[in-house]
């Protein structure tokens, strides 16, 4: 493909891209194929030949469109949003056609010291700290990550390697492995699955608290935790809090585990991948109240924000935990800057509400958790079994797609309000298609 074919071809594929997403609610929002439905449709190897351009757009539609999940329809209301836009394409189109690895400074400046100061203003939005930015001379600042899971896993690492090197100063004699069999971090047991798979690859021990009543994490808890494992001699190092649990949207209360963290010099790592773009407006501000105490903080842009994936803002107040935990500098690395120190949409939440008032309405159905966010948490007034079969009704329709959770010993479906394109409208045709389904599995129920 020549210059001249790439520029009739890429308008052919923004004209396709448009259309795709302009006519996106003719698809079930969840395929109908089963597993292994690909391998039959494809050749056994690569073809020797290459095919034209239009029969790879004709296999498109043929091959890939069926067994697509639609995220971006207005009727996916599964799991949390995943942010899609425009101009957020024509930038991937630019970063791709530039191709540089922005592994440092001098791989490409621009790299750099765009996203600085981008994550400074992204913190400034936030309202952040002051502590957390790397302004002109601040020791914090902000780095792209590519999930919440990847910046958890990135806290855990640097606050080993701190306790570590923080123990052995005064204990010389002390071996790192010696160190590590005692370390324990701590979450919430609504924390997302990510938090234990980071203990899992850091190699320590993570312990998962009891929640509240409204699902949150809470100081007494915490502080009772802290003292039977440091009776026991072991080495209290983390605690992940979770603002905006995957689970219900729950809020982990940074006031009173904040400052037990502090106190006892534990580092505090905030996941707010979810709930962390609402902050930015006024009213949903207070959410993060307790930020102050943290180490560091997190939140994913690609979910609200309207940035492609993948984009997880981290935020730390000493960047130098993080660079002195995984600083390594082969001499093709090294350039003669590295030691100057220098270098470094809400309506959803409306529409939740919306439906959660449907859901009040109808005396069959329950609201599980509190409506805080673009998530709600709700079932049918009965058994597990009940929901389980309404849920399984309500997927294999293909007209709306739901994810369920459990909350204690609960069996509860998750709707999330999703796509950039959903409205009333749709939030409507979801509860409608949602009663209906209802009435019949209830029906069955008493026959």
């Amino acid at each position: 493909m020549d210059s001249s074919e790439f520029r009739r071809r890429g308008k052919e594929m923004v004209d396709y891209i448009a259309d795709y997403l302009e006519g996106i609610e003719r698809y079930p929002v969840y395929p109908d194929v089963e597993p292994g439905y690909l391998q039959p449709l494809l050749p056994t190897a690569a073809p020797q030949e290459p095919e034209t351009y239009e029969d790879i757009i004709k296999d498109i539609e043929k091959i890939i469109m069926p067994g697509v999940t639609h995220w971006q329809s207005p009727y996916f209301f599964a799991y949390f949003p995943t942010a899609c836009s425009y101009p957020a394409m024509l930038a991937d189109m630019l970063c791709g056609a530039i191709g540089c690895i922005g592994f440092s400074w001098a791989a490409s400046p621009a790299c750099t010291e765009l996203e600085t100061v981008m994550m400074d203003w992204l913190g400034k939005m936030l309202e952040l700290p002051e502590a957390f930015l790397a302004g002109k001379a601040g020791e914090g600042g902000g780095v792209i990550q590519g999930s919440a899971s990847e910046a958890t896993l990135v806290a855990l690492l640097a606050a080993r390697t701190k306790v570590i090197r923080q123990m052995q100063a005064v204990s010389p004699e002390l071996t790192q492995a010696a160190i590590m069999e005692k370390l324990v971090a701590y979450t919430s047991d609504q924390a997302h699955s990510s938090v234990e798979r980071a203990g899992l690859i850091g190699g320590v021990k993570l312990k998962a608290i009891p929640s509240d009543d409204n699902f949150s994490l809470r100081g007494s808890a915490l502080q009772e935790a802290l003292e039977q494992d440091k009776a026991a001699g072991l080495i209290p190092f983390l605690v992940v809090a979770t603002l905006g649990t995957t689970s219900c949207c729950s809020f982990d209360n940074l006031l009173e585990v904040g400052p037990i963290c502090n106190q006892e010099g534990i580092w505090l790592h905030i996941d707010a991948a979810y709930a962390g773009s609402a902050f930015i407006c006024p009213e949903f501000r207070y959410l993060l109240n307790g930020v102050e105490f943290a180490d560091s903080f997190n939140f994913n842009p690609h979910k609200w924000l309207l940035v492609n994936f993948d984009c997880s803002a981290m935020w730390v107040k000493r960047r130098t935990d993080l660079t002195g935990a995984f600083k390594m500098d082969p001499v093709y690395l090294k350039h003669s800057h590295q030691e100057s120190g220098l270098i470094t949409d809400y309506r959803h939440v409306k529409l939740s509400h919306e439906f959660e008032s449907l859901v009040r309405q109808d005396p069959r159905f329950e609201i599980c958790t509190e409506v805080i966010l673009g998530l709600v948490c709700f079932r049918l007034k009965g058994s597990n079994q009940l929901n389980e079969t309404l849920l399984q009704r309500i997927n294999s329709a293909k007209k709306i797609h739901l994810v369920p959770c459990c909350l204690r010993d609960k069996f509860v479906l998750r709707f999330a309000v999703c796509a950039r394109t959903v409205d009333s409208a749709h939030v409507q045709l979801a509860w409608e298609h949602i009663r209906e389904l209802a009435s019949g599995v209830l029906k069955a129920e008493k026959e």
